[in-house]
Order: C-alpha cells, then sequence, then structure tokens
C-alpha cells in the first residue's frame, strides 16, 4: 500500500475533487460573467410572471366570490 502522507501530514482522500474545484476556478471570466448575467434575469422573470398569474387568480376568486 502507498503511503499518500506527504511530508506535512495532510493526507487527503478528496484529493480529485480538490483538483476538479481547482479546474473549475480556472474558468475564463467571460464565461462567468456571461452565465452570471444569463441567470439573474431568468429568476426575475420567473418572479414577476408568478405574482402576476398569483394576482389574477386572486382577482378571479374575489370576483366569484362577490358575484
Amino acid at each position: 500500500m502507498a503511503n499518500t502522507q506527504g511530508p506535512q501530514g495532510n493526507y487527503d482522500p478528496a484529493g480529485s475533487t480538490q483538483m476538479f474545484r481547482a479546474f473549475v476556478d480556472e474558468a475564463p471570466q467571460g464565461r462567468q460573467q456571461q452565465a452570471a448575467a444569463a441567470s439573474s434575469s431568468g429568476p426575475r422573470i420567473g418572479v414577476i410572471v408568478g405574482v402576476i398569474v398569483a394576482l389574477a387568480v386572486v382577482a378571479g376568486v374575489a370576483w366569484l366570490a362577490l358575484k
């Protein structure tokens, strides 16, 4: 069995996870900014549409209750 401890005794059972995170952190800044801009507008539109639909449902229920 190989000795996987380094000279400092820092044994990392998830070394491949750390390498993957380092790879992800090296992503170009332009791609990350574009993804952030696209994802920030998506949820806002969904919330706005959801609020409009909720108001329409409440208005419809109130109209039927008062009729």
